[in-house]
Formats: structure tokens, sequence, C-alpha cells
């Protein structure tokens, strides 16, 4: 995006870029995305590959996908979900094969990165006969089927009826133990994400005005993430009284003196996302603000120094929830405090398994890449998130972006 094309959407959704340096920052715009690369098939036969080692040590012997990211996770194909179904069958033996509804065939076709088998069913006919069919075609009598967690209910009750000889179990322990450790090639993504969405929050921060809604800042954050190569996903801006809860209110806001601006924001770049919050103060921070948002930073690097390889997960937010109470905060989840888990894991979704949660006892190992989010909320008054992303590495936690150095410079 030029120049002039940023300020004809920025005017469309009535925000004024009346100053130099808001022309020149949006005259500085280049797409920070064009050097990344994509998943390669090479990759994604290697994740079908890994899968189907999983399930023979689970004693699985096909995994059942519908449209969405773990579809997308293994085969590159994206696709809506609807009341028809699309599909796909990992077997533990044998190759992948992919069931449409006919008339969907060509589209499904263009995003499949691999595999031949493609079988198609027309509007009157039962697509998990289909599925019940790649099974026999595969030598495949009775067995285990593992669903993924998300696969909706009338395709499960339509493949228990078509394959009455298998049962249906869980294939979250294949599914996850693929997806939860990052390749380098993940996690270059995920830093272009990041890179991309920190670019657009400095933009945002340069160029905020007192006459802005709520709305146009987010409009303003998407336009930057756009411009910048980054697909957005999603920019929320709670003003004032609204930062004190975390997914916001329907309050009406409005930008002043001393008040508290909390955005979080995330987009896309080949398909990894970011999520980053950052929280500041439009003018001069008062005393209570200043020390909120110090005791939330130094939660966030009490985070990082305990998420070592090998620690569970439920620890860090231990770590940290305990340090809250400490200055006075919960006890627990209750506010004013943090009133949410930690931190999620992140990848392809925004949110994947695990969280830093208590209880959570799930290792951390290597690849795996984690939001750490702490907040403190005080309902009636402002609340203070810092969210950034990282992954561990066998030199501890690495982080996609550098945490925000202090409130009066929250982008340095």
């Amino acid at each position: 995006m030029n120049k002039r094309e940023f300020l004809q959407a920025s005017a469309a959704v009535g925000i004024t870029m009346a100053t130099g340096e808001s022309l020149r920052a949006a005259a500085d715009f280049s797409d920070l995305t064009t050097d990344v690369m994509p998943i390669g098939i090479d990759e994604r036969l290697a994740r079908v590959a890994k899968a189907k080692r999983l399930m023979h040590e689970a004693g699985i012997d096909a995994l059942l996908l519908e449209p969405g990211s773990t579809l997308i996770y293994f085969t590159g194909v994206r696709w809506r979900r609807s009341e028809r179904f699309p599909g796909a069958v990992i077997p533990a033996n044998g190759e992948i094969a992919f069931v449409t509804p006919h008339f969907e065939e060509p589209s499904v076709r263009e995003s499949m990165t691999f595999g031949e088998d493609v079988r198609t069913w027309e509007e009157h006919e039962n697509p998990f006969d289909l599925v019940a069919g790649i099974l026999a075609d595969r030598g495949l009598k009775a067995g285990k089927i593992g669903i993924e967690d998300t696969v909706r209910y009338f395709i499960v009750d339509g493949v228990r009826k078509a394959a009455p000889a298998f049962a249906l179990v869980s294939g979250r322990d294949v599914v996850r133990g693929c997806r939860m450790v990052k390749s380098t090639a993940e996690i270059a993504l995920m830093q272009a994400a990041s890179d991309v969405t920190m670019a657009a929050y400095r933009h945002v921060h340069a160029n905020i005005d007192k006459a802005m809604s709520p709305a146009d800042i987010s409009a303003l954050m998407n336009q930057a993430t756009s411009a910048f190569g980054g697909q957005p996903e999603f920019a929320s801006t709670l003003l004032n009284e609204a930062s004190a809860y975390p997914h916001g209110t329907h309050q009406l806001q409005h930008l002043r003196e001393s008040g508290i601006i909390l955005m979080d924001c995330g987009c896309t770049v080949h398909d990894y996302q970011s999520d980053i919050s950052r929280t500041w103060v439009f003018g001069e921070p008062t005393n209570k603000q200043r020390n909120v948002w110090n005791t939330v930073k130094r939660g966030q690097e009490l985070a990082l120094e305990t998420a070592t390889i090998g620690t569970p997960a439920g620890r860090v937010d231990d770590a940290v929830r305990s340090y809250y109470e400490s200055k006075g905060y919960g006890p627990g989840y209750r506010t004013p405090g943090l009133s949410h888990r930690l931190g999620h894991g992140i990848g392809i979704d925004g949110h994947e398994p695990v969280n830093f949660v208590h209880g959570e006892a799930t290792p951390l190992a290597p690849g795996m890449c984690f939001s750490d989010e702490p907040g403190i909320y005080i309902f009636g008054e402002f609340g203070v998130r810092l969210e950034d992303c990282f992954h561990i590495t066998e030199d501890g936690p690495r982080l996609f972006s550098g945490l925000s150095p202090s409130i009066d410079k929250p982008f340095g």
C-alpha cells in the first residue's frame, strides 16, 4: 500500500492524517513479509509421516479431519465449515484421502498440496460411506479412528453409523504431538507476523489523535498491518475503565488525558499468527497507573524466568500469580488482580494447547510457542495487560517481540 492508498483507506474510516509526521509514517510503509516462505510440501509430508508414527504408537488406525486449522496444518487445504462434509482421512498405513461434495472438488483441489485420492459425493448421497470405503481400501475392516478435537458431532455420528466396526477415539495426542512443537519454518513465519504487528503498533502509537474512537484506532491498526504485509486477524482497543474488562465492554469510550489505552492485536502471515498486547496512557500516567503497569511488567519477566525446559506449564502461571498476591492482588483469579490464565499456546490458531494455567502438567519443550500475557484488572477503574509471545529453545525462552520498555515509552 502506498501513501495515497493508505490515506484513502484511512479517510474511509474517519481517520484524518493531518500532521507531517503522519504523512511521513504513511510514506514509509514497506512489506515486511517479502522474504518469508510459506510451509512447503516436504514439511507437510513430514508432518503426516509423524502423525502416522504417533498413530502406530497409540494403536490408532486412521485420523479423521474436517476443515479447520489441523486440516491446513497437515494438507494445506483451506475450506470453510458448513452443513456439508468435506474432510480428509490419514490412515496409519497407506495414502491420505480426501472427501468432498462433487461440486466443490475443483475448489478443494486448488489448495491441495499433495495426494491424489479425492472421493466425491452428490447431494443425495451419504459422504460417510466414502470414509468407510477409504478405510476398506486400506485393508481396514475394524480398528480405531482418531477424531480431531474440533470435528463436529454430526460428522462423528455419521462415521459411527457408516463404519460400525470401528471404535471412535480421541485423536488429540496425535494432533498435539505434531502441532505443539513448531519447526524452524513455522517459527520464522510467527516471527514475521510479530514483526508486522509491532511495526503497525509503532505507527498507531505515533498517530493517535484525541478525536479518534476505539473503532478508529483499531481501523488504523488494521490498515497499517495490511500495509506492512500481514493479514489482520483482530485489533481490540479498550480505553479507560473498559481496559479493566479483558474482552471489553459496550460502554461508550473516549480518549482523555491520563486515560489508559489497552490494545490487543494480531495478524497472520502464511497461516501463522501473532498476538501482542500493549498498554499505555494518553498523556501523563498517574502514580497508580505507573505502579500497576510496573507490577504487570515484572510478572511478564517472571514468567520468562520460570519457563524453562521440563517445567510443567502450570507452574509458569503459579509463579506470576504468587508474585501478584504478594503485592496485594487476588488471591487466585479474583480482582483486583489477574482474572485469566497467564497465557496460551499459539501457531496457526491464535489459541492452541497447552495453556499457562494452574494445574497444567505438560512439560515445556523446545519448539513450543506461548503467549505471556499477565494483566491486573481493577473493575470500575482501569486494567493493564502486556502480552508478547515466545518459543522455547535449548537456551531458554526466546521472544518474538521485545518486552514493552515502560509506560512512558511503550515501544522504545
